[in-house]
């Protein structure tokens, strides 16, 4: 399992965490062309729009995405 933070604006508060056996690249195939569909065209999108995308893409996979943590410290 591969934990990524998931970063498509300039606005931190809509990065989210994304838990996945998928790898990094999968993962960009599916983002990329979302964002890019965004910035070209104006299309916009939400954060659930890309993990639907990506369960589309690959049903058998683990897929789960986070908003919000809490922060640990020791």
């Amino acid at each position: 399992m591969y934990a990524y933070k998931i970063n498509t604006t300039a606005w931190s508060e809509e990065d989210f965490f994304l838990i996945t056996d998928l790898s990094g690249m999968e993962v960009e195939d599916v983002i990329y062309p979302i964002v890019l569909a965004e910035r070209e065209q104006g299309i916009d999108y939400t954060n659930e729009d890309i993990i639907v995308a990506l369960k589309e893409r690959y049903p058998n996979s683990t897929i789960m995405a986070y908003e919000q943590f809490v922060e640990l410290s020791f």
